[in-house]
């Protein structure tokens, strides 16, 4: 069965972009579509990655995946879910296996982080799983190359999820920069050490592009990370989110929270087991 990419739509911008996002990620992984959009119950609804409800009818909604999906380039499905966003999700999930899970970040300046993130946070607690947020800034572009990932400096393991990551990532041609950052002195050891923690995934093993490295010393990792990934420099932020911060009651502040709501390109946050 050849891949997917299962992407959420609410018809707004932030959610079009992922949607462009991830159809020019779907040429290289020779991957369809599965384009999901979830009808709440209330619009009420402080889950909302957006912030905002498509409060469309049965009948508009049908009409507007029907438009969407007849000019995409990629073979593509569309579905209607009902209720939470995250069962809706992890749902589609079950019956698809994608490879990631797609979404787009909108414009949250004047919205609350902690708003702002429930709805991510929702998803990693109910069904742990990859997940691309694409910022709504994002212009339609190539697939991206430049790939920072951020690791902590302690041993993970992504499980089931790790084959088909290895495999986007040499479907991508990849350059892939491996990022530590370190309270304390940075040194060629840290980053060997780190670089010899991911190589133990299997994550750069088919990679043609030597694995490089970098070593930051500095006390506030998400800072760190963010003033690194710049759009100049990677296309894409890839980080590792432990069980303790997503299922822990501190996520709003954890590094993972404060990258996928800043970031100035996608990121690709990777649940660890």
């Amino acid at each position: 069965m050849a891949p997917s990419l299962l992407i959420l739509t609410d018809f707004f911008l932030a959610a079009n972009r992922a949607l462009d996002y991830a159809t020019n990620l779907a040429g290289p992984l020779g991957a369809r579509l599965v384009l999901l959009h979830v009808r709440r119950d209330s619009i009420l609804d402080p889950e909302m990655f957006t912030g905002e409800l498509s409060n469309l009818n049965k009948e508009a909604v049908a009409l507007a995946l029907s438009s969407i999906t007849s000019n995409l380039s990629v073979p593509v499905v569309a579905e209607v879910g009902h209720g939470r966003v995250a069962y809706a999700v992890a749902d589609a999930v079950s019956r698809h296996h994608p490879t990631l899970v797609v979404l787009g970040r909108p414009n949250t300046e004047a919205t609350p982080d902690e708003l702002v993130s429930t709805t991510a946070l929702d998803m990693l607690r109910t069904a742990p799983y990859p997940m691309l947020v694409v910022p709504h800034t994002m212009p339609t572009t190539k697939p991206p190359r430049r790939v920072l990932l951020a690791v902590d400096g302690e041993p993970f393991s992504l499980g089931q999820h790790a084959g088909a990551i290895r495999h986007l990532l040499a479907a991508l041609h990849a350059e892939v920069t491996v990022l530590h950052v370190t309270e304390k002195s940075a040194a060629a050891e840290s980053a060997a050490a780190a670089l010899e923690m991911v190589q133990r995934t299997g994550l750069t093993t088919d990679l043609v592009s030597p694995v490089r490295t970098l070593s930051m010393t500095a006390p506030a990792p998400a800072e760190a990370i963010l003033q690194v990934a710049r759009p100049a420099d990677y296309d894409l932020v890839v980080l590792i989110a432990r069980p303790r911060s997503f299922l822990g009651e501190l996520f709003h502040h954890s590094v993972t929270a404060q990258v996928l709501l800043h970031s100035a390109v996608p990121v690709l946050v990777l649940p660890a087991v």
